[in-house]
């Protein structure tokens, strides 16, 4: 019986009908910053880090003045009445605006490479990731940027992720596990991969 490492079928993927086996493959090594822009410098960003470590994403704090107060330290804009009380992660708070009563549930990542804006009477719900950065997949796998906009009374249940460049217009929902790769018209609920419109959040009115 022959060597299996002998015969050059074996260990080989398949060929796939319109793919070569020697497609193109991005070089991360040359990947760049693309259109990313720090704001602070790398002192600041280290601070940072420790802090949202220690303090921040720290589950035996349950104290939402706490967060709101460093938060606001390190230049987020953080208006009255939100409820920062379980652990969440916000990668740079200079970045961050949010409005009037809003609520963050458990393991919130907000992942702001470029500003996330958060409307009044929003509630973001347990582990939802905001992440306003992603790479240019086609050419250079360089970093894009692009803000995030949540206007007031939305509610963005648990477990969805939500891309850069969007929009979610006012009292939208995003139903559980859920990503939105465009923006969402107002009082819809909307969900799925691709996130699509469900129905209308409020009765109409006669």
């Amino acid at each position: 019986m022959g060597n299996a490492a002998d015969d050059p079928q074996i260990g080989r993927m398949p060929e796939v009908e319109g793919i070569r086996e020697d497609g193109r493959v991005i070089d991360l090594s040359r990947a760049g910053k693309g259109n990313y822009r720090a704001k602070r410098g790398a002192l600041i960003e280290l601070i940072w880090f420790v802090v949202e470590a220690c303090v921040i994403n720290n589950k035996l704090l349950p104290l939402s003045s706490v967060r709101v107060a460093l938060l606001r330290l390190f230049g987020a804009k953080i208006g009255t009445g939100c409820r920062f009380v379980h652990p969440l992660r916000v990668k740079s708070p200079w970045n961050l605006e949010v409005g009037d009563n809003c609520w963050f549930g458990v393991d919130v990542w907000i992942y702001n490479q470029a500003l996330i804006h958060i409307g009044s009477n929003v509630c973001i719900s347990q582990g939802t990731f905001l992440s306003a950065g992603s790479h240019d997949m086609s050419t250079t796998m360089d970093l894009r940027v692009a803000p995030i906009i949540i206007e007031d009374g939305v509610w963005i249940t648990s477990k969805c992720v939500v891309q850069m460049g969007v929009t979610i217009g006012r009292s939208a929902v995003v139903t559980p596990l859920s990503v939105v790769h465009r923006s969402l018209e107002p009082e819809g609920v909307y969900g799925g991969n691709p996130c699509r419109f469900i129905r209308n959040r409020f009765d109409s009115v006669t």
